[in-house]
């Protein structure tokens, strides 16, 4: 999968670099691919430079021909009906699925990879300009990123949670009830660690923003930064050790997983309770 991390790429322009990429590595030139897809080898080259907009036809083509799977008809889809904002397209179809460690911090919400689905379409439907079919859009591509968590070998997740998410209503008591216990199972697994920090700490550097940090086998360290009013994806060496140092210093100040468990389960109890 290609690494280009640049936020500023379109849809386009991404699916063309990514087709340049495999064909190259494939060994093919633009006018034997072409002739491979039943188009001309200018045509390739347009779509490579992103200059023109591939069908959702010849996207499955390029999947049949390279053995990729669905790559190229989920890029051509954010094409168009993107389902994520644009900043952060590069990070769901190129970098997270790749991850072999995701360290993360949330000071407001379930992180995307452990909601469930009732909890995810409530967050959606916080923004009343969105409609119900893109609601459903953002929901179900948002349960896809899930996939990664049920793969042979899964990314290893450290995930810090502000105390204070557990007790936020999102939808309601019963979707809350449910997140947590979702909580609780993944919690179970290996290779995911759950850590909530105190209501009460008094670490500020966590306020500024959410973010992930993703540990890839094969390129440089990544960031991805979410705050309310847009994001930045990033491999940047002094970004990548500014929000390491802000993620070091959120953790000195979480409880053990353990604790952090319990803590998880009395609030799921409470949820429950109020039903």
């Amino acid at each position: 999968m290609a690494n280009d991390l640049d936020p500023r790429l379109t849809p386009v322009q991404r699916f063309g670099r990514e087709l340049a990429r495999v064909r190259k590595q494939a060994g093919l030139s633009q006018e034997r691919l072409g002739t491979r897809l039943g188009v001309s080898g200018s045509l390739v080259g347009h779509i490579e430079v992103g200059s023109r907009t591939p069908k959702p036809d010849l996207a499955v083509r390029c999947d049949e021909v390279f053995g990729t799977g669905d790559l190229f008809a989920r890029l051509c889809r954010n094409i168009t009906s993107p389902s994520a904002p644009h900043w952060f397209l590069g990070w769901s179809d190129e970098i997270e699925p790749r991850a072999q460690v995701l360290r993360s911090w949330d000071p407001l919400l379930i992180p995307g990879l452990l909601q469930t689905e009732d909890y995810a379409r409530a967050v959606f439907r916080g923004d009343l300009a969105t409609s119900e079919d893109e609601i459903e859009e953002q929901v179900a591509a948002r349960m896809a990123r899930q996939i990664i968590l049920d793969r042979d070998r899964p990314p290893t997740l450290w995930v810090l949670l502000d105390e204070m998410v557990l007790h936020r209503l999102i939808g309601s008591r019963q979707i809350m009830y449910e997140q947590l216990n979702r909580l609780v199972a993944l919690s179970a697994r290996q290779n995911i660690k759950i850590q909530l920090v105190p209501r009460d700490t008094s670490c500020t550097s966590g306020l500024l923003s959410s973010f992930i940090i993703a540990e890839l086998p094969d390129a440089p360290t990544s960031v991805s930064i979410e705050s309310s009013a847009t994001g930045e994806v990033s491999a940047e060496h002094h970004v990548v050790s500014l929000v390491w140092g802000r993620y070091d210093r959120i953790r000195a100040e979480a409880y053990r997983p353990s604790h952090s468990l319990d803590i998880i389960k009395e609030a799921g109890i409470r949820w429950n309770s109020m039903i």
